[in-house]
């Protein structure tokens, strides 16, 4: 088996299947990412995300999480539908922002399902051998930043997430831990230089310096891994986002290369990139659940979803529907999480009314 002609032929196959680039790691994990790792989560900069801190045995041995692992494909699918200009449009205040990533099908689902394309071309290739392999994205204990910039798929930002100069990081990574003995690839530099556009535009000034991000500042965290109440102190500085933040990849310079997905899975459901916060803040649990079948979304549920949107309307300008539309839910639930945001929302809208 010529392995190098192989390679070559992998990463064609790649990009015939979506991605945007592959490259080969190799499996190790340095000592100065592990330790930054785990100051980060002693710093509990990591919030209510417990599960960043178990196994990370594994996640410092990446070859132990699938047995006979010689090499990692690290590869990129993009997911944008339109351009960077038009999602920093919708950052308007009666707009509903919804990050780009997630407008279209759980992207969990299809990256992995174009990995296990690849995985599989890969077997068809060098049989009678056998391709043992295991996909992954955005699952398990595998450190994905570290594993791509390691191998010249591009830099870890200031913002913390890959950057690459053609590609910029609006994309998906995905990994192929496989049995192939393949050359691995070099590091590239990194070329953020002096610029700090990501940290500056963050709305809840969540980076506490360079590459350090506190996740419990983050509007990210804050609408869809935390599940309580969204602090008083974040709540004007999430503006219109009911789920998600781009801010620093959308003012990112390197973003102005990112590119559009053609992957019909991505395309925008429920018109989610146009939607306002009363259309959204309308459906009913039934409705929900319904439309965000196969979405990310689906799984921060109903009632985050609510908070979220009623916390969006509070810094909403002033609109009398708007408020009346807050008055009839908080009639009609009882859930005190709910209670307490639509009332909070219910008063910044009435105080932009007696400042009018």
């Amino acid at each position: 088996m010529n392995f190098t002609t192989l390679k070559i032929e992998i990463r064609k196959k790649a990009l015939e299947l979506g991605f945007l680039d592959l490259t080969i790691a190799k499996t190790i994990i340095s000592e100065d990412s592990q330790q930054k790792f785990q100051q980060w989560i002693a710093n509990a900069y990591h919030g209510e995300m417990e599960y960043l801190k178990n196994n990370q045995d594994l996640r410092f041995n990446p070859a132990k999480i699938k047995e006979n692992t010689l090499t990692i494909l690290s590869l990129k699918h993009p997911y944008l539908q339109q351009d960077i200009q038009y999602h920093k449009s919708r950052l308007q205040k009666n707009d509903a922002y919804i990050s780009s990533y997630t407008l279209g099908r759980d992207y969990h689902k299809v990256v992995k399902q174009n990995l296990e394309k690849l995985a599989k071309w890969i077997q068809e290739q060098i049989e009678p051998l056998n391709h043992d392999y295991r996909v992954f994205t955005d699952s398990a204990p595998v450190m994905e930043v570290e594993i791509s910039s390691n191998s010249g798929g591009g830099w870890r930002g200031k913002n913390t997430l890959l950057i690459h100069k053609n590609h910029g990081s609006m994309f998906f990574l995905g990994e192929i831990f496989t049995n192939l003995p393949l050359a691995v690839d070099d590091k590239t530099t990194e070329h953020c230089g002096s610029c700090t556009k990501c940290m500056d535009i963050c709305p809840t000034n969540a980076f506490i310096g360079p590459y350090v991000l506190d996740a419990r500042k983050c509007i990210s965290y804050l609408t869809i891994e935390n599940k309580g109440t969204i602090p008083l102190e974040f709540r004007q500085q999430i503006g219109n986002r009911i789920y998600g933040c781009d801010d620093c990849q959308l003012f990112c310079p390197w973003n102005k290369f990112a590119h559009l997905s053609k992957n019909p899975d991505f395309a925008i459901r429920n018109n989610l990139d146009s939607a306002t916060l009363l259309e959204l803040f309308a459906w009913s649990e039934e409705e929900f659940k319904k439309k965000m079948q196969g979405s990310a979304i689906y799984r921060i549920g109903y009632v985050s979803w609510l908070r979220n949107i009623s916390v969006a309307m509070g810094n909403a300008l002033y609109n009398k529907d708007i408020i009346s539309a807050l008055q009839s839910k908080l009639l009609q639930t009882d859930n005190e999480i709910l209670q307490e945001h639509f009332t909070w929302a219910i008063h910044e809208q009435i105080s932009k009314l007696n400042r009018s």
